[in-house]
């Protein structure tokens, strides 16, 4: 059959589609409906809780073994991280009076700390305690105080220089350790956590 031209500009315009085939699933919903899965899978990933941070580091005490040179982190008596440390230039032996650049020795506590110190972070322990002012006394001296664990002293910017302070004893009777240890044990301590140092 002819088509005039009237009918075939309409049909241009007006263009007619054949009916959807039928069935259960017809081929067009399928494309319609896999982006909504797609979608739908999407925006139920993007609700999902965030993976919990891990489990911050906290120790109830903190024990020194000088001749180890070791620094530990306890919990619950349990060892839960291990640093070398450096003491100071006369290690050997209790501290007895100021000046004499000894690391104390026995049971006190970690009390306050200092986030500006000349020694990148500090956490002070609380030597001297009464015993250690009555022998001071007893021998005419001042028992010295400002024993601290810290790290590395901030006018230091060479990396070769920094090394060279993880070979040595190098403190007037302090505990340091490497700054970046010293952002873990900064952390992990509380003040008013013991600790204990061994000969």
């Amino acid at each position: 059959m002819n088509q005039s031209p009237l009918d075939a500009r309409s049909a241009v315009e007006n263009p007619t589609f054949p009916n959807p085939p039928s069935g259960d699933c017809p081929l067009w919903r399928k494309a319609i409906g896999i982006p909504l899965v797609v979608l739908a899978l999407v925006v139920a990933g993007c609700s999902s809780p965030p993976p919990r941070p891990p489990q911050r580091l906290v120790a109830d005490q903190v024990v020194v073994k000088k001749s180890e040179r070791k620094l530990m982190l306890l919990s619950r008596g349990k060892v839960i991280r291990e640093y070398r440390v450096a003491l100071g230039d006369n290690p050997r032996g209790h501290k007895m009076h100021e000046g004499d650049e000894r690391t104390p020795e026995g049971n006190y506590v970690l009390d306050w700390r200092n986030p500006r110190s000349n020694y990148y972070k500090s956490i002070h322990v609380s030597y001297p305690n009464s015993e250690d002012r009555f022998f001071a006394q007893l021998m005419g001296y001042e028992p010295g105080g400002m024993i601290m664990i810290h790290g590395k002293p901030n006018y230091v910017r060479s990396p070769a220089v920094m090394k060279e302070y993880d070979r040595r004893d190098w403190t007037d009777g302090c505990i340091a350790v490497d700054n970046r240890e010293m952002d873990e044990i900064w952390y992990a301590v509380r003040d008013g956590t013991p600790i204990r140092i061994l000969p």
